[in-house]
């Protein structure tokens, strides 16, 4: 039955060398999310659900600059496979111009009309005020951000997950020194709270920035050849239209969904320690499950190299390798949560952060129902991010995606906790219901086969 996970070791080898450093970068960014967090909330309850209202607007940026990386990868891994290099400079250029314009419009929303924006995702006026504070300065990091992380993506894509590792390390490092500095007011500096936190964001964002173009224009197993980055042409403008643009609204709406359900949170009663809640709980979440997440990334650049070089009966087999890879060590990686959560996180953790005992209580219930669901999510994630998307199949993955959340997530989450009022636990059930349900159809699409599909050819 299982008979396709025979692949040798040098298959698992390389797996897990493109693999190691992606879970690093991983681990380093999101305790970089954890250490901000932890900061912030020695302030107070009030500030932590202030940074965590702005961080809802802000994830959809995340996942929009996300969605041009992997609509950029799905191209890039391809075109590495045929080692066609000039594509891959028109490729990184159309993606930098566009993560980079959209960032920066997001950036001007947020320093512009900050207060109006941030009263929509929560009906508190301390927490919103808070929530000002923070997105005014931060917004700007993400224009920097944003150029970082396609270039990052595009050199994972070429099989070097490392520099990815390199750069959010010293940014990391830079961040959580001027986090201790201007939250606090240590070494002389004034104590500025949360919009301290904000400035130590975006001067880290900018020091990785830097970082990233000098390695950039010194790198010689890819060099950047700078005509082909800015003028990219219209044939690969029409090609990244066509294969990344599905990605990007994929992720867009994704954002904007997973946006909604700690909206609705907001909207609820006891929103304040509910938020705090869900800040904690969704950091602790992200460092437990980078192991799981760098699957599906790594995935996605052995999908698309073998693709690229027209293996593509290989691929086949492969997907069904790499999505069960994914479930096993989500069930592993899910019982083994649970377990510290309760023995370890709500018990040493969360005095860390001043939760109070309802919103530790909310932590608890909100990590465990997520873990339950791990081994879904590990599949969902690789099979979507990693093996459809790699293999070329944009649009039935933004489909698979995207379905179960609007159709089924998002309404019943808003009816259970707005509607019925009832407990935040079932809007945390309802989140689990479309893992389900996007299981169940990335099942049927992964057998049908009609997912491979070679986005380096010609068009006719």
């Amino acid at each position: 039955m299982f008979s396709y996970m025979r692949q040798g070791k040098d298959f698992y080898r390389n797996m897990f060398r493109l693999a190691l450093p992606i879970i690093l970068q991983n681990l380093v960014t999101t305790s970089l999310a954890l250490v901000d967090t932890f900061m912030v909330g020695m302030l107070g309850e009030g500030p932590l659900a202030g940074v965590t209202n702005a961080n809802t607007p802000i994830f959809v940026v995340l996942l929009l600059i996300f969605g041009v990386q992997s609509g950029s990868t799905v191209l890039i891994s391809q075109y590495w496979g045929r080692r066609d290099e000039d594509a891959i400079n028109r490729v990184l250029g159309v993606g930098l111009y566009v993560a980079g314009i959209l960032s920066t419009l997001f950036a001007l929303l947020l320093c512009f009309w900050s207060e109006p924006f941030m009263a929509l995702f929560c009906n508190d006026p301390e927490v919103a005020a808070y929530a000002a504070q923070y997105g005014r300065i931060v917004g700007f990091s993400y224009a920097f951000n944003a150029v970082t992380q396609v270039y990052i993506a595009a050199q994972r894509s070429m099989g070097n997950p490392k520099l990815g590792l390199g750069v959010l390390s010293i940014s990391m490092c830079a961040n959580t020194f001027l986090n201790w500095v201007l939250i606090f007011g240590n070494l002389g500096a004034p104590a500025l709270g949360v919009e301290g936190a904000a400035i130590a964001t975006l001067s880290s964002r900018i020091i990785e920035f830097a970082v990233t173009v000098a390695y950039a224009l010194g790198n010689k197993r890819f060099k950047l050849r700078l005509r082909a980055v800015f003028r990219p042409g219209m044939e690969t403008l029409r090609r990244f239209a066509k294969y990344a643009t599905p990605v990007v609204l994929n992720e867009t709406l994704w954002g904007l969904g997973a946006s909604l359900y700690p909206t609705i949170m907001g909207h609820m009663a006891g929103a304040k320690e509910i938020l705090a809640a869900y800040a904690v709980a969704g950091n602790v979440e992200k460092v437990c499950t980078v192991a799981v997440m760098a699957v599906a990334a790594t995935t996605a650049i052995i999908i698309g190299e073998t693709v690229g070089a027209g293996e593509t009966q290989r691929a086949g087999e492969l997907g069904k390798v790499t999505n069960t890879v994914a479930l096993l060590m989500g069930a592993a990686f899910g019982a083994l949560a649970i377990g510290l959560v309760h023995l370890v996180v709500a018990p040493l953790v969360y005095p860390l952060f001043k939760l109070s005992a309802s919103a530790s209580r909310i932590a608890t219930m909100m990590l465990t129902v997520t873990f339950l669901t791990l081994p879904l999510q590990g599949f969902n994630t690789t099979n979507v991010v990693g093996v459809l998307r790699g293999g070329g199949d944009v649009t039935a993955a933004a489909a698979i995606d995207l379905a179960p959340m609007w159709i089924m997530g998002v309404p019943m989450a808003a009816v259970v906790g707005l509607v019925w009022r009832l407990d935040v636990l079932w809007v945390c059930v309802m989140r689990s219901v479309e893992q389900l349900a996007r299981a169940v159809l990335g099942v049927v699409r992964l057998h049908s086969g009609k997912w491979v599909r070679d986005v380096t050819q010609k068009e006719i």
